[in-house]
């Protein structure tokens, strides 16, 4: 398993897939500031309860210049499903392999889902912080304070 990222380091070389199936590689994610959000599983309390966070907050996010992104093992129709059902107003990546959680340090031992860990990037991409332990309900307000001060 391999380690989690630290402050100042550029992202893992990685890719991801967007749910249209176009493929999204970590270095086009500068430019901005970013939120990179990894999440277990769609559509569950927990993932649920973050990802509509995110989604209430993202007039501010937007206004602030920062993009967010959700990150699971889910396949590109789960996360369809997920973002309709709770109209959800930012982009899920898909990570069906297990690649670039496991290039994260999130990967769970099981390999079938990844831990609750959000990734703060700078315009670079490289990272500005780590949250390992986050909670669902608070973590959207937490990220936009931090990504203000970058």
């Amino acid at each position: 398993m391999k380690t989690v990222p630290e402050r100042g380091q550029p992202l893992p070389d990685v890719e991801f897939v967007t749910e249209s199936g176009e493929r999204l590689p970590a270095a086009d994610l500068t430019g901005i500031k970013t939120v990179l959000y990894f999440y277990p599983k769609d559509d569950t309390p927990g993932c649920t309860k973050e990802a509509c966070a995110f989604r209430d907050r993202m007039p501010d996010y937007e206004e602030a210049n920062v993009r967010v992104y959700g990150v699971s093992l889910d396949s590109p129709e789960s996360h369809r499903r997920f973002r309709e059902k709770h109209n959800l107003n930012f982009p899920l990546l898909t990570d069906e392999d297990g690649r670039a959680s496991e290039a994260f340090g999130v990967l769970r031992e099981n390999r079938q889902v990844a831990n609750r860990v959000t990734f703060l990037l700078d315009q670079d991409g490289k990272v500005a912080k780590v949250y390992p332990e986050v909670s669902p309900e608070t973590h959207a307000d937490e990220i936009l304070e931090d990504a203000a001060s970058l």
